[in-house]
């Protein structure tokens, strides 16, 4: 049987609660915390922490890091999956081709002609009904997610 009389949320839960001051709150929450996650993970730095997840979500491509000229955000909802490209230049929206398939956009000819960049997308999407449209320095990819999910049977043989 779980002792609800030592479970935090009892009948004297709420006198202490209003005693409370938010400094000793904030202090409370800072110790449990310090109790719960590793060392490791209390010296680093938030920023530090988000920037590197960041980082991994677009190195995918080489010239990103070089020139910082091509960047992107891939995100999606229910229904779709989208990838927002600042443009730069707007020349480049003359040359620039866009291509996917079930699980990859491939931008081609920005911010070079000879620049190919892949991008991974969060899930299978359709094959038709993607748009893309450019407003404000954002090119905006708008791709249909796929709720069809195919499957292949594989036969098992036995060896002998």
């Amino acid at each position: 049987m779980f002792p609800w009389n030592l479970f935090p949320f009892n009948k004297d839960a709420k006198s202490k609660m209003n005693g409370m001051k938010p400094a000793d709150i904030q202090n409370y929450v800072q110790e449990m915390m310090d109790k719960m996650m590793p060392d490791s993970l209390q010296k680093m730095n938030p920023q530090d922490m988000f920037k590197n997840i960041t980082s991994a979500n677009n190195s995918n491509t080489a010239n990103q890091t070089a020139n910082k000229l091509f960047d992107y955000v891939v995100f999606e909802t229910h229904h779709h999956c989208f990838v927002r490209i600042p443009i730069l230049d707007e020349a480049w929206l003359k040359n620039i081709k866009i291509y996917y398939t079930s699980n990859q956009v491939i931008i081609q000819h920005i911010p070079k002609e000879s620049d190919k960049h892949i991008i991974t997308l969060p899930s299978v999407v359709r094959k038709k009904g993607s748009i893309a449209a450019f407003k404000e320095g954002i090119l905006e990819i708008k791709i249909q997610k796929s709720n069809e999910m195919s499957y292949s049977e594989i036969d098992v043989t036995e060896i002998n």
